[in-house]
């Protein structure tokens, strides 16, 4: 009886099985529904980009008009949703403009960073040798310095501003890409499809481009959406202590540094921008913290 059921059973055609698989899209969007961390975090990203994109036709004042008639006008006084500097300035207009600063700084110095840390990590970690040791060093030396603390030093070398400030938290932070990827790339040269690679006579190049890299994206999609926040804490930090971008350009920092001298009299000056700079660290944090949970084998228990 059994076997006349199985004979009398349609065979499921392959394509009509590959067709029913969920894209990668749904399939990220499905896995982000479920973790309202996630969720709040990517809500957060998207934000911060709506408001770095469009910002400058969303702000109801402009960010750098002084009107020393409203100086240190506190929230909703006139229009002015969370109140006036000391220059007459909206402090909302401003963290709106000060955004696209923090998301230009955070994106392009991991990319930076990323790129030249990677470039590093692979090098090391899979020629090994001489070679490894020498970069493998000036990462521990560098290493042994406060990250904040290098990046003061840097851009008391090379002057403030937004390019500068961008090119020294590059300069702080290749270290860290480099040291994650090169540990990665050890445990990928020890895999059974590398040395079967070898074996059949395929250059370094090939098993490079195309077994080593592509198994990298994870940790590296991982790493970089966990020093994007890194890197707007730092800028804010570079910032208020007067290396970061300068006034009157717009920016989380430096609006904490002009703010500091009022902070009994007029609290807001540093109380908004400091809300914004929590709410943007945090955002990042808790969408790379569910892609890590989500992209990392090891994390999942697989």
């Amino acid at each position: 009886m059994s076997v006349k059921l199985q004979e009398a059973s349609p065979v499921m055609p392959q394509n009509t099985y590959k067709s029913n698989r969920p894209s990668a899209v749904s399939f990220f969007f499905r896995n982000l529904l479920k973790s309202w961390t996630g969720m709040a975090g990517f809500l957060i990203i998207l934000l911060l980009l709506f408001v770095s994109i469009f910002g400058k036709w969303i702000t109801p004042f402009d960010p750098l008009f002084a009107d020393f008639s409203k100086k240190l006008l506190p929230p909703l006084t006139e229009g002015h949703l969370l109140g006036t500097d000391q220059l007459g300035r909206d402090i909302f207009s401003r963290i709106i403009l000060g955004a696209r600063t923090s998301v230009i700084i955070g994106v392009t110095t991991v990319l930076i960073a990323g790129i030249f840390g990677t470039f590093i990590g692979i090098i090391s970690g899979y020629f090994r040798g001489w070679l490894d040791v020498i970069l493998m060093r000036i990462v521990d030396v560098q290493l042994s310095f406060p990250f904040i603390l290098l990046v003061l030093v840097i851009n008391a070398i090379i002057g403030s501003g937004l390019r500068n400030i961008i090119i020294s938290l590059a300069i702080g932070g290749w270290v860290i890409f480099a040291r994650v990827i090169r540990s990665e790339v050890l445990a990928l040269r020890e895999k059974e499809y590398i040395s079967a690679s070898v074996a059949t006579g395929v250059s370094r190049a090939g098993i490079l481009f195309k077994h080593i890299l592509p198994n990298l994206f994870t940790p590296i999609i991982i790493l970089s959406s966990l020093q994007i926040a890194t890197y707007i804490i730092a800028e804010a930090s570079v910032s208020f202590l007067g290396f970061g971008v300068q006034p009157p350009e717009p920016a989380w920092g430096n609006m904490l540094n002009e703010g500091k001298d009022y902070i009994f009299s007029s609290w807001w000056l540093i109380t908004f921008p400091g809300i914004a700079i929590m709410i943007a660290a945090l955002g990042v944090n808790l969408f790379g913290d569910w892609l890590r949970d989500t992209l990392d084998p090891e994390l999942k228990g697989e």
